[in-house]
């Protein structure tokens, strides 16, 4: 870069940061002289300029076109400009032809770039300036994860018949090459994942293709990879297998195991469920990172954590989470027993799988290959002198009869069911075979929950909902002007929302309640007397937190359909 170069971008940059970042400007140029940054890479990591604005300017003052998006990328794109080109120097190509090419930049005054283009290329080069994060998200999009690592290794086997590949038992790669570029494509999944808020990595092959998927705020998000993946499909199953301990020789029975990783100072738990399909094994892995389990973050609202807090500080009896899968029932339970959990109190559970450790409790693994099953594990766990007990899930009536023994004599269990509500609990002990006075006696609440999507606080706005529908659906009418929708921006991927949130209802079992479930009552009868009771039903607290602005209106009647 010219002093001339360098001069007007200080200038720039001084006149963006203005005084009350100036200690970050200066702070940003120590950085770049320290570790031999460019200066421009220095500037937005310090996050002293607004970049679009910035290189706006630093486009008219250089005379150089300004790509306000990204523009739409030519099909087969990567077949005409390299993947490790545009990934090591950071620059996105718009336009390849015969004899000129369009290529964006965020760095114009890199000059190993150019050169590197011309050499490469051979073409008439047009270059334009665009925002850095535009570059970074169309060079994601437009070469998929990890692809500078695959494009060598990949070269020349656009054309290779992938069923033949897949009956070749050796390698037709270079051995070290291709596990080392196989690790490092693994942890940028891992990364990837990670930065995404994925909860799961879905790695599944088709039949001419491999396809990866996150699953973020419940819903499956397609991950661009490079082209021709599935020549390595073999040996991309045979690391995540390898990593977690599985036998790589058996593709015929599905396998479950789990990774324990560190990446990027970040220690993962990474439960691992290989399932062979026609098209090859696929791949689930459910991303466990360490988590922070506390009352306040699950957003509950003052009404219903203090409810909690009562239920807590119950001596015994049985407390039930219900939902289906996948609605945070796990997250709840380790929520309640982290408050639990003091120098006081033993807590031991019975888990299938254990999920997330937690220091100071006993936790046991379900292990049915020894027939540690959970009513053994509940067996045992009520000899080991505990005060609290929690069971991963009531599956049958023998683990149900001795949770009931466990909460009858003194300890206060926990455990969940798969219900569609709260008072839907009731009716499940019963049909198990379990009698309705041993369910009043031992039963203290019965906990129904479903997750919702909450908006992006950065692109919501206001929402306008006919008076008419409110009314049908029982919404309060005096609400609607603080309802909100998604817009979406970059910040939540232009899906509008980022992070999802418990809305939930508590059935208490109050006395008469009680006399319903020893009569038999009908599930209409019991829901009339818990709602008669104070129970709030689940749709009614989604209401609540949509008239906070924290989600939609559609997600909670979405979300509670089965519940109502």
């Amino acid at each position: 870069m010219s002093y001339h170069s360098l001069s007007d971008v200080l200038s720039l940059a001084a006149k963006q940061a203005g005084c009350r970042d100036a200690p970050r400007l200066r702070h940003a140029l120590e950085e770049a002289g320290d570790k031999r940054q460019p200066l421009i890479e220095a500037l937005l990591d310090a996050n002293v300029v607004d970049e679009e604005s910035f290189f706006s300017e630093l486009a008219q003052m250089l005379k150089m076109p300004f790509a306000k998006d990204e523009g739409e990328s030519q099909d087969g794109l990567h077949n005409r400009f390299p993947a490790k080109l545009a990934l090591r120097h950071r620059i996105y190509p718009t336009h390849v032809s015969a004899v000129e090419v369009t290529v964006l930049t965020y760095n114009p005054f890199d000059l190993s770039a150019r050169q590197a283009v011309g050499q490469e290329l051979r073409k008439r080069v047009h270059w334009q300036v665009a925002s850095r994060h535009r570059i970074l998200e169309a060079l994601h999009q437009g070469y998929g994860v990890g692809a500078e690592n695959f494009e060598e290794l990949l070269e020349g086997r656009e054309g290779a018949d992938a069923d033949d590949d897949l009956k070749q038992e050796v390698n037709v790669l270079d051995e070290a090459d291709e596990e080392a570029t196989v690790l490092n494509f693994v942890n940028q999944i891992f990364r990837e994942g990670l930065k995404e808020r994925a909860t799961d990595i879905h790695v599944e092959p088709l039949e001419r293709d491999l396809r990866i998927r996150y699953r973020v705020d419940g819903k499956l998000i397609e991950v661009p990879v490079p082209p021709n993946m599935r020549v390595l499909q073999n040996s991309l199953i045979s690391r995540l297998k390898i990593m977690a301990h599985l036998d790589i020789a058996e593709r015929r029975m599905p396998q479950d195991g789990r990774i324990n990783l560190e990446l990027d100072g970040e220690p993962i738990d990474v439960r691992v469920a290989c399932i062979p399909s026609v098209n090859g094994e696929s791949v689930a892995l459910r991303l466990l990172t360490r988590k922070k389990f506390d009352m306040g973050a699950i957003g509950l609202d003052p009404e219903t954590e203090a409810k909690f807090r009562k239920l807590l500080a119950a001596p015994n009896g049985i407390i039930l989470i219900t939902g289906p899968t996948g609605s945070g029932k796990s997250t709840t339970l380790y929520t309640l027993l982290k408050e639990l959990n003091t120098k006081e109190r033993r807590i031991v559970t019975i888990e299938d799988p254990v999920e997330n450790k937690l220091d100071g409790i006993i936790q046991i693994a379900v292990k049915p290959e020894i027939d540690l099953t959970f009513a053994a594990g509940l067996l045992s766990n009520l000899r080991g002198d505990p005060n609290v007990i929690m069971v991963g899930e009531m599956r049958d009536q023998e683990t149900v009869e001795i949770a009931i023994r466990g909460a009858l004599t003194g300890h206060l269990v926990f455990s969940t069911l798969h219900t569609n509500d709260a008072v839907g609990g009731i009716s499940r002990l019963i049909d198990m075979g379990i009698e309705p006075f041993m369910v009043s006696s031992s039963v203290r609440a019965f906990q129904a929950q479903r997750l919702v999507r909450t908006l992006c606080p950065h692109c919501k706005e206001p929402a306008h909902h006919e008076d008419s529908y409110l009314n049908a659906i029982g919404f309060p009418l005096e609400w609607k002007t603080k309802l909100y929708r998604p817009v979406g921006c970059r910040s939540c991927r232009n899906t509008g929302f980022t992070g999802r949130l418990a809305i939930m209802e508590i059935c208490l079992m109050t006395e008469s309640l009680q006399e319903k479930i020893n009569l038999r009552a009908t599930a209409m009868e019991l829901k009339a007397q818990a709602l008669k009771d104070g129970m709030i039903p689940m749709r009614y607290y989604g209401f609540r937190k949509a008239s906070e602005g924290i989600t939609t209106l559609e997600e909670v009647m979405t979300v509670t359909a089965a519940s109502e």
